[in-house]
């Protein structure tokens, strides 16, 4: 029986659909070890790499990558990775993946039409890391960019909550050190005062921040100049506290008596300075200030960059703990984080067909995206370093 016209143009829809059905990519992923001063951490742990490989992707580790965050490299072996010596042959894989941004040194090796995903800290890069990566034609991603369904940046979040908790737990470190601390322990004990917190920001720092002090029995004070987040954190803590906007009477009275501050503010370009030296001044003696808003030049005037080696110094009776990068102190919790945001995004990116096909599908990967085949497609970096740049989405529809 021949067929109807009607009939055949029913089969039409049908060839259109096998025209563009994506096939599944293999990846093939490079992990170098971390080279950068203090970064103990590593994208993705052996049940990870398992994971992936159990998939059929391919992973190389360089020999001793995960050491820091206590992996050792027969873990990654077993988890069906290839571990070698060679750097160089690392970062000649097809996917680079980082925590730290590579070095001059790093970008060297890569190989042409590369694709890097890591963090990027634009405050700490230059215009010619950039365009080091341009002349190579890589597609880059970054850690900080990547958006989750609704609207938030897991890693920033992930990361802000460890950095939120830590800070907590090192002022209660410090309370108890004989050497400069008051010999106190945090929380509240019956027939003792509580300690007093005061913590500057109401975002994922500063929300986990409170949630651990007032788990330790502390009386928590927080401010910020958004109410929207001020009553989000309330929301969240599912219990009321004190919380004010910033005002310099009210929060110089809070800092007067109060044991720990806590900074956890965020900024546009630099962190805005909320504390002056001379509220400072006015601080407990043996009182201990946070500010983990440091990398981004600290929301304390009084704060200076420390390491991890030596983390306090002491400044008008005051110990000051200002170490950026707070969550490399936790390294293998860092990593067991940033692997379980990251490892979701690499299957997908193979079932999708490869990283093309991925940032077409998913909106939150392509906002990621700073650099496409060489094209600079991120408007803040191309007005922070004077570099052209063009709208991804008029490059990838």
């Amino acid at each position: 029986m021949s067929l109807t016209p009607f009939s055949k143009s029913q089969l039409l829809p049908q060839e259109e659909k096998l025209e563009v059905a994506r096939a599944k990519s293999e990846l093939f992923i490079g992990i170098p070890k971390e080279t950068s001063y203090q970064e103990r951490r590593i994208c993705l742990t052996p049940d990870a790499v398992n994971s992936l490989t159990s998939n059929g992707h391919r992973i190389m580790i360089e020999a001793g990558a995960g050491e820091s965050s206590s992996y050792t490299d027969k873990e990654y072996s077993d988890a069906g990775a290839q571990i070698t010596q060679d750097t160089s042959k690392v970062f000649g894989c097809p996917i680079i993946l980082k925590v730290e941004p590579p070095t001059m040194e790093e970008i060297e090796m890569m190989s042409p039409q590369a694709i890097l995903i890591s963090a990027i800290q634009i405050k700490t890069r230059k215009g010619n890391y950039f365009e080091a990566l341009m002349q190579k034609k890589i597609t880059a991603l970054a850690f900080e960019y990547i958006k989750d369904d609704d609207g938030s940046y897991p890693a920033v979040k992930s990361l802000s909550e460890i950095a939120g908790t830590a800070s907590i737990l090192i002022a209660a470190e410090l309370m108890i050190n004989n050497q400069f601390g008051k010999g106190l322990l945090f929380g509240n004990i019956t027939g003792v005062a509580p300690t007093e917190v005061v913590i500057i920001g109401a975002g994922s720092v500063g929300e986990f921040a409170a949630k651990t002090a007032l788990g330790l029995g502390a009386n928590v004070k927080v401010f910020d100049n958004s109410i929207t987040k001020l009553r989000r954190l309330q929301n969240h803590l599912n219990q009321r506290i004190f919380t004010s906007t910033i005002q310099p009477k009210a929060l110089l009275k809070a800092l007067r008596r109060c044991d720990v501050a806590i900074g956890g503010m965020r900024g546009k370009d630099r962190c805005p300075v909320i504390v002056t030296e001379t509220m400072v001044e006015y601080m407990k003696k043996g009182a201990i200030i946070v500010d983990v808003s440091i990398d981004t030049g600290g929301c304390f005037e009084t704060s200076e960059i420390t390491t991890h080696e030596k983390p306090t110094f002491i400044k008008n009776n005051v110990i000051h703990y200002c170490v950026p990068n707070i969550p490399s102190r936790y390294s293998k919790t860092a990593s067991l984080s940033i692997s379980n945001i990251i490892t979701p995004y690499l299957l997908q990116v193979a079932e999708d067909g490869g990283i093309e096909s991925a940032i077409r599908c998913n909106h939150g990967l392509k906002h990621g995206v700073y650099l496409y085949h060489g094209i600079l497609t991120n408007k803040s970096i191309g007005e922070w370093f004077n570099l052209p740049e063009s709208d991804i989405n008029l490059i990838v529809f």
